[in-house]
């Protein structure tokens, strides 16, 4: 959506990389920050209810389109486990982080593949969201299955896990979409308005 934008206002492939790289690593600080904010409001519990690493990466997909926003789904866990082992408790865990990664390619992936259709049509931003949570979701209980015997995760706390959060996916599935349309109407709003 960002890239049919600036390509509708003619900037050069040097700007459009530019304001898409500042996009990306904002949305990768804010895929930082909010962990940690709703884990000090909320205690380490806060984490799994509300996935406040989801919006930035969702929101990336959808703006940015599949290549950019799995640079934002990888890059984000990444970041976060680097940043707070500095500090001694890492978030995510080590253990979680390889699904983490997985799972929120999968999100930026999915969502990423309807960017040209939003830019069109901004009501899309909607089933963008669901499908890119649900395929999410289900690569984590997948890879959970396939790697069973060398994780610490089962597919009981896993799916414990994806009913806990439901509350945090349902908010999301409503604020990004609606997000995503008020950022698609910014940006393509005529010049003489």
């Amino acid at each position: 959506m960002i890239e049919s934008a600036l390509v509708k206002k003619n900037y050069s492939a040097k700007t459009r990389i530019t304001v898409k790289s500042l996009i990306s690593a904002a949305l990768v600080a804010l895929a930082v920050i909010l962990p940690q904010i709703i884990h000090a409001a909320f205690g380490a519990s806060g984490g799994v209810q509300w996935l406040p690493m989801y919006p930035p990466v969702l929101l990336g997909g959808c703006l940015l389109g599949c290549a950019w926003g799995i640079g934002i789904g990888v890059a984000s866990p990444a970041v976060s486990f680097l940043i707070t082992l500095a500090f001694g408790n890492p978030m995510p865990a080590a253990a979680r982080l390889p699904f983490m990664i997985a799972e929120l390619a999968v999100f930026a992936a999915v969502s990423g593949v309807f960017t040209k259709k939003i830019a069109a049509n901004g009501w899309l931003a909607f089933p963008a969201v669901l499908l890119a949570q649900v395929a999410g979701r289900a690569s984590f209980m997948l890879l959970v299955l396939i790697f069973r015997s060398v994780t610490p995760f089962t597919p009981a706390l896993i799916w414990s896990q994806i009913q806990t959060g439901l509350l945090g996916m349902v908010l999301q599935a409503i604020i990004i979409p609606f997000a995503v349309m008020g950022l698609r109407k910014f940006l393509n709003r005529d010049k003489n308005d």
